[in-house]
């Protein structure tokens, strides 16, 4: 039966920002114990009166609480209520000391002096004038917010979003999602589909809706962009489709007929010949990415046929200089790799680790530099770019740095009217390099330069879609030179003979009894055996017998993100191993503190912070709402409500770690994680080490995945483009 309840939020013990479930102790007149109240509230604070409907139940461990069904939420009005509300951090500008102040100023017409009397803050020690603008810009924001949170609630999605959308629409946002609820997933992100499916429901727009149509094929298509293919072929879309959104085939006719027509999307036909027509063998592309893929070919065809700036250099005479000036002697592939650079216009050198990369970039840097050609130097992560600065003496930058991002522009300022002023252009981990990036360097390259791809093809493919390097070496369409020795020095090391082996499909060998190794495997089968034995290494064990601190030097990796060994649960685990204690900030399940180690998951070119890099968090401000992370010696400034770009990143998943090095890594294998075992993937988890790679599972498991080399197909065209 339902009852009415009214109270005063006291605390929040829990909040879902996915979908706004939130668990909060509720002081109840006439109650002489705080009550537990669950359920979703839109954007609870601490001092807020909650007016609800609900039923009382039983929980079996957590006992008595009340389950709201419909609950309307209001600013408090005691002392105590207010002190409570204002001090939460819902007002920038406010923490808990200057809120004590206010009330202790103004008492129960504290609220009423900000909403109507604003000024007489100035009247509280510690309040100047600027701090009033922002009180007051935060109040105003609030009350629209609650606005448009009442609204967002009764038609089903997530208060937890609220700020984000009243932030990208402002004073629009109500009208914006009446019209077309499905803008919110391709606006704002962490909003997905789904979730504006479910509000779109509840405004009563039918399953059958052609903007629901739209929507959905291009939301599948943004979802097997994120499994990293640039287009998908049209009749297995059509059935996935299908399937997500339970129409019928003409509905989806119809609409991908009219979001080509808007050119959302791009199809084309892949019958090249009369005589191998297959009926709809098209290939449906997103707009960005068909112009991304074709925009590569063509750059690519330029670049390969313009004639060079540079004067001729002599590879012979230039091979014998540079051995005398660096005082080696180069291997014969070495040579020929450094000989194609020199004669080349576009060329790729690819090889595992030990292979001699870096130095061939060097005597390549020597050789130009002595032609007194431009050198720019660049890599797609900044771990990347700051270990190439250290192995050439060359000063090296990031490829979003490179390429300049304006965010007034919302676009690169290097570009075809404004190419890079360079005659030899080098990128390291250029496996790491995904369609969309590549587009927009290459559109940035001069026709007369010269353009040097270094990475490793065996490691995963690049996050975003696309299998790039893989598909110009594959093309037959540039100067490659595969590396296959490894030098003395590198045979030393037990990391990278093993990770030639896994590339060989072999086991890679265990010698823990030999003097000096620096690859080891520890047996355990159970999952939560594996974590156990995770903690103690990264804790304990590593840190007492190597040195290494456990936050900076030592990174987990592993296959999965799900699972008691995936990159949530060892998140959790690690960051109350290593940085335990009260307060920090809570995002959904996520709890930040001062001290983690966080990863930024997608690009923000207003931060200029990457999908992949890594930072600590250093200061937490909650009357501010913010939140400070340092990367790379770099403080940038993130408010709460942009916590959803940010992980905790003890743990990471293999795929994230690509582009960097990590003094240790420690993977967890096991036979949990078949689907994702591969050969390419153990292989890039293990050569991200530098000084130690410890393995944690079974060999089954291990010799699994080193026996699955069918790594999974991207769909991309980019080698038929380039004549492949």
């Amino acid at each position: 039966m339902l009852v009415e309840l009214q109270g005063q939020i006291e605390r929040i013990t829990y909040s879902n920002e996915a979908d706004g479930f939130t668990i909060a102790r509720v002081k109840v007149r006439g109650q002489r114990d705080l009550v537990t109240v669950v359920g979703n509230l839109a954007a609870p604070m601490p001092g807020g009166i909650l007016r609800m409907t609900g039923e009382w139940i039983q929980h079996p461990k957590y006992g008595e609480q009340f389950k709201i069904a419909s609950c309307h939420v209001t600013v408090p009005a005691t002392i105590h209520g207010i002190k409570k509300y204002l001090g939460s951090g819902m007002i920038r500008g406010v923490g808990p000391v200057i809120a004590e102040r206010i009330v202790d100023t103004f008492g129960e017409k504290s609220l009423d002096i900000i909403e109507e009397n604003i000024g007489d803050l100035a009247k509280v020690e510690g309040i100047g004038k600027k701090r009033i603008a922002m009180i007051q810009k935060a109040w105003e924001e609030q009350k629209e917010i609650r606005q448009v949170m009442l609204f967002l609630q009764s038609h089903g999605v997530s208060a937890a979003y609220a700020t984000k959308i009243f932030k990208f629409y402002g004073d629009r946002a109500i009208p914006v999602v009446q019209e077309n609820p499905y803008r919110l997933a391709m606006d704002i992100f962490g909003i997905g589909f789904v979730s504006a499916d479910r509000i779109a429901e509840n405004l009563g727009f039918g399953k059958d809706s052609p903007v629901r149509a739209e929507a959905g094929i291009i939301y599948v298509l943004n979802q097997l962009a994120d499994e990293g293919h640039v287009y998908y072929p049209y009749e297995p879309l059509m059935e996935k489709c299908r399937e997500v959104l339970g129409v019928d085939r003409g509905v989806l006719v119809d609409a991908f007929a009219r979001i080509e027509s808007d050119r959302q999307i791009r199809i084309e036909d892949l019958n090249e010949a009369p005589e191998a027509f297959e009926a709809n063998n098209k290939a449906v592309y997103l707009s960005t990415f068909y112009a991304c893929e074709t925009g590569v070919a063509n750059r690519l065809r330029i670049l390969l046929t313009a004639p060079k700036t540079l004067r001729a250099i002599d590879s012979a005479k230039a091979l014998a200089w540079v051995e005398q000036r660096l005082a080696i002697q180069l291997a014969p592939e070495q040579r020929e790799a450094v000989q194609s650079a020199i004669d080349s216009k576009v060329m790729v050198i690819t090889g595992g680790p030990g292979t001699g990369k870096t130095t061939i970039v060097n005597a390549i840097l020597k050789i130009f530099a002595k032609a007194d050609a431009r050198i720019l130097l660049a890599a797609p992560t900044g771990r990347a770019a700051k270990r190439m600065s250290e192995t050439t003496g060359h000063p090296a930058q990031t490829i979003h740095r490179l390429l300049k991002f304006s965010p007034a522009k919302g676009a690169f300022e290097m570009n075809f009217e404004n190419p890079l002023a360079c005659d030899v252009l080098i990128i390291d981990e250029a496996s790491m390099i995904d369609t969309v990036l590549m587009h927009h360097l290459l559109k940035a390259v001069p026709a007369v330069a010269t353009l040097i791809l270094v990475g490793d093809v065996n490691q995963l493919p690049s996050v975003g879609p696309g299998n790039v390097l893989g598909d110009i070496i594959a093309s037959g369409a540039v100067s490659v030179i595969t590396l296959k020795e490894i030098f003395r020095q590198a045979s030393q090391s037990d990391i990278i003979v093993n990770a030639h082996r896994i590339n060989r499909g072999e086991m890679p060998r265990f010698n823990p009894a030999a003097p000096k190794t620096d690859f080891y495997f520890i047996q355990k089968e159970a999952p939560e055996a594996v974590l156990e034995i995770i903690l103690k290494l990264v804790r304990e064990r590593i840190p007492r017998r190597f040195g290494f601190d456990p936050v900076d030097d030592i990174q987990v990796l592993t296959p999965m993100h799900r699972g008691i060994v995936g990159a949530g649960s060892l998140n959790t685990a690690l960051q109350e191993a290593l940085n335990p204690g009260e307060g920090g900030v809570q995002r959904g399940q996520r709890i930040f503190r001062t001290g983690d180690k966080v990863m930024q998951v997608r690009n923000d070119y207003d931060k200029e912070v990457f999908n992949g890099d890594i930072g600590r968090i250093s200061r937490i401000t909650p009357e501010d709402q913010q939140l400070l992370i340092r990367f790379d010696g770099r403080e940038v400034v993130y408010d709460y409500a942009d916590l959803d770009e940010v992980v905790l990143a003890y743990a990471v998943s293999v795929h994230k770690s690509q582009g960097s090095e990590y003094p240790v890594v420690v993977i967890p294998v096991l036979v949990q994680h078949y689907i994702l075992l591969q050969r390419n993937l153990i292989y890039t988890g293990v050569t991200r080490g530098r000084d130690l790679v410890i393995l944690v599972g079974t060999k089954k498991a291990l010799a699994m995945g080193i026996r699955n080399d069918r790594t999974r197909r991207r769909h991309t065209r980019l080698r038929q483009r380039l004549g492949g």
